[in-house]
């Protein structure tokens, strides 16, 4: 296969899961796609040193981790969310687990988190809503919400867990994948 042609193929069944992972650290939405954009650019000129045998996914995710880090460096604390290490790599492995979930596209294992939305709470639901959705921080969630700030942090940590455990039970109980045959 032309290596354009399946770099194409590669950019669009990943394009949504490096903006996703991107968007958990930054605030700014157009410095998201410019890294995303770079992220895929960085690949394609080092497509000849990626293992095929290894799955694509969390390579140009770690491309884009890295650019993240030089941002974050650049940048500052005031344009990106603060996320320690140890977190940003439990991003990463999430982001690894998430690629488990039923659906041939992210935007059809989306649909695992869509579901879970419906076993939040409404409090959760609007906390998770206005900070992922709409990119409020918990200052101004809880201004629009009329609660504390505590009370925020709360409803997205406990939110967060819902959904984390709604798409763990969809990936355990997924069928094991068909063994694949050597050609």
């Amino acid at each position: 296969m032309d290596p354009k042609h399946l770099f194409e193929i590669l950019v669009r069944e990943h394009i949504d899961s490096v903006r996703a992972f991107l968007l958990s650290s930054l605030r700014d939405p157009a410095q998201v796609e410019d890294l995303v954009q770079e992220a895929f650019l960085v690949a394609w000129r080092n497509l000849a040193r990626y293992d095929r045998a290894l799955p694509f996914g969390p390579w140009v995710r770690g491309i884009a981790s890295r650019l993240l880090w030089n941002y974050r460096r650049k940048e500052g604390r005031h344009r990106v969310r603060y996320v320690e290490d140890s977190e940003l790599r439990a991003i990463e492995v999430r982001f690894d687990r998430w690629s488990l979930v039923p659906g041939d596209t992210f935007e059809e294992r989306l649909d695992a988190l869509r579901a879970g939305m419906h076993r939040l709470t409404e409090p959760q639901r609007q906390a998770i809503t206005l900070h992922y959705q709409h990119g409020l921080q918990c200052r101004e969630i809880a201004e629009r919400l009329g609660i504390g700030n505590e009370a925020v942090k709360k409803h997205l940590q406990r939110g967060r867990a819902v959904l984390l455990r709604e798409i763990d039970d969809r990936i355990e109980t997924q069928p094991p994948a068909p063994a694949r045959r050597e050609a």
